[in-house]
């Protein structure tokens, strides 16, 4: 009997022994498997996820891929036209916030398209292209949503520079979009209600991915740490 009693205190100690274990098991897994610093999915301190980690990973490249390299951690773009779509599992994107760290080459010209739709040729016909340019010929510059409200160079003085890496912020908030380069908002833009798609280019809001452009065989530029934060 003595035995016995022994045998049914010590069970449960022995159960909820084996389920502490079980759960500090569980919970070790759980943040070995959960995403590091520089990993896809990454989620930083500010809530934005990273979608890009130096490879090809969520990316699908267009027409002329010879135009598109992976380098610093992120992608080149020099070549003939061609973009650059994220078709990872967050897509597709409505209300959001962007960032991306932009490098160019003096006088080249690029741009990161949002709601955006993955086509195989051709200049992108969805969404907005929001231009990279600090000092290639178009009169468009960094910051602009192109063709739609633009900023001149002027307004980018003391802001950006070639051959220097910079922050591209996008902020999408119903019919509002604000760009901010290196912190500094160089463009707020509302769309009017009622604004119809046009005929080339679509250059309205609805929802959709990220591009990002190879513009011409003269220009380079570079984009990496990509990261977006659903609001």
């Amino acid at each position: 009997p003595r035995l016995q009693l022994m045998k049914t205190l010590c069970f449960p100690i022995v159960v909820a022994a084996a389920i502490l274990a079980g759960c500090a098991s569980n919970a070790a897994d759980s943040a070995a498997s959960k995403p590091k610093p520089g990993q896809i999915g990454h989620v930083d301190s500010q809530g934005f996820t990273l979608i890009s980690d130096g490879s090809w990973t969520g990316w699908k490249v267009t027409e002329n891929q010879a135009s598109w390299s992976l380098a610093d951690g992120g992608f080149k773009a020099q070549g003939e036209r061609s973009h650059n779509f994220y078709t990872g599992p967050l897509a597709p994107f409505k209300d959001f916030e962007l960032k991306v760290d932009v490098k160019t080459a003096p006088n080249s010209n690029g741009g990161i398209y949002i709601h955006t739709k993955y086509q195989d040729t051709g200049w992108p016909w969805g969404g907005y292209e929001t231009q990279v340019n600090q000092t290639q010929g178009d009169w468009r510059k960094s910051g602009s949503i192109y063709s739609v409200q633009d900023v001149k160079a002027d307004k980018l003085e003391g802001v950006v520079r070639d051959n220097e890496w910079y922050t591209h912020h996008v902020i999408v908030k119903g019919n509002r979009v604000q760009i901010f380069l290196n912190g500094k908002l160089v463009n707020d833009f509302t769309e009017e209600a009622g604004r119809k798609a046009g005929k080339d280019f679509e250059r309205k809001l609805s929802e959709g991915t990220i591009a990002f452009q190879a513009h011409d065989p003269k220009s380079i530029v570079q984009y990496r740490n990509v990261r977006v934060k659903k609001n």
